[in-house]
């Protein structure tokens, strides 16, 4: 069912991960289904009707088996997913002492709705990034890079961190991190099942049982079954990622400029992040949770963020903002570099022993007339 809007969109992302959660389920037993009918098909020579119904008495079997490790995995990502993504980030967690700027900013937006205050991480990385993580109000955090804190103004900041808390507040957060752990399992699996076939088929891992002359009629085709649905399994684990509506983006994006008031400041925000968000140790998971994902699919069909221009384009419709086009930023200062010490010193030119002149107080003591020491102006009185 469509959501038309925030209150709708928020009850139907929780529909959306709860059907998510049984969609793994789903597609976990698919893909137990097709590595027993590919290790019955490739051990013995029976009727295609005969290797289905001992897949699927296989599949009875594995099933307790099959449901545990599902839970399993899920209480896994439920509890380290955050430690997985600081890993591959390098977030880690900042107090106000650390980043006062900061850290002001997102308290002072959270204060001014009644929002509970995620945690605030900083991955030391130059890309002009930010995302939010967290299954629930003790997990999640907002990390942002350290490229772009030196980047963005104060104003640009406060849009980012506004458009990540309303990606918490509408429960996109959670929805993509079930996803991410989907796509994990099947991926897993997936992978085990041809690892599986391959190195049976070119090792000879398996003994066939039963005569040739049923081999095309029953196996060869099982085969190509068992393939077609590890194939198919793996596809929606995909769709399942890239379904996930675009309008969250763009929902995102006016949740900031409600919480901020400043449409100018997320349009800005976003044309400096614009193609300079790459995450180079972030996999294509994490990067599905960022502000921009540069990384898009052929001709734009599985693209999982829509582009920077027709974010910019509704912002200016529909909150007033205005465009500045692309922004060219400048590289960063690179510091002094210190000139060597000179042969001279601070008052002069040093003598031949190496000591400098001093303005006042010279070597010896000069002499006034008649013989008394004198100062720098004049002879000493007595």
């Amino acid at each position: 069912m469509a959501a038309y809007g925030l209150y709708s969109h928020i009850q139907s992302n929780r529909r959306r991960s709860i059907a998510l959660l049984i969609g793994l389920f789903f597609l976990v037993y698919l893909l137990v289904f097709a590595g027993a009918l590919l290790a019955e098909a490739l051990t013995v020579d029976a009727p295609l009707d005969y290797l289905v119904q001992a897949a699927l008495f296989d599949l009875a079997k594995a099933f307790p088996f099959a449901t545990i490790g599902t839970v399993v995995w899920i209480l896994i990502a439920y509890k380290f997913h955050q430690s997985m993504i600081d890993a591959v980030t390098g977030g880690h967690e900042v107090t106000r002492a650390e980043e006062p700027r900061l850290y002001n900013l997102l308290e002072n937006l959270c204060i001014s709705r009644g929002i509970t205050m995620p945690k605030l991480k900083i991955a030391d990385d130059d890309a002009l990034n930010a995302f939010a993580t967290g299954l629930n109000q003790k997990q999640y955090s907002i990390t942002v890079t350290r490229g772009l804190i030196n980047a963005l103004n104060d104003a640009e900041l406060e849009a980012v961190l506004g458009h990540e808390l309303t990606h918490i507040r509408n429960g996109d957060v959670r929805m993509l991190v079930i996803a991410v752990v989907i796509a994990g399992v099947i991926s897993f699996f997936g992978e085990m099942v041809f690892r599986l076939f391959f190195q049976n088929v070119f090792f000879g891992g398996f003994r066939r049982r039963g005569g040739d002359s049923d081999r095309k009629g029953g196996a060869g085709i099982a085969i190509l079954i068992a393939i077609a649905l590890i194939v198919v399994a793996w596809i929606l684990s995909i769709v399942i990622r890239f379904a996930l509506s675009r309008q969250r983006e763009y929902l995102a994006d006016a949740g900031s400029v409600e919480l901020t008031k400043n449409p100018d400041a997320m349009i800005s925000a976003l044309r400096k992040i614009e193609g300079r968000g790459e995450l180079v140790s972030a996999n294509s998971a994490v990067m599905e949770m960022c502000i921009d994902n540069p990384r898009q699919g052929f001709s734009d069909l599985f693209a999982t963020h829509p582009s920077v221009d027709s974010r910019v384009e509704a912002l200016v419709k529909f909150a007033g903002g205005h465009d500045p086009g692309p922004i060219a930023l400048k590289p960063p200062e690179q510091p002094d570099q210190l000139s060597p010490p000179s042969a001279d010193g601070p008052w002069g030119s040093r003598d031949q022993d190496g000591r400098a002149g001093k303005p006042f107080l010279p070597d010896e003591p000069p002499v006034a007339p008649g013989g008394g020491p004198s100062g720098p102006w004049g002879p000493y009185r007595r």
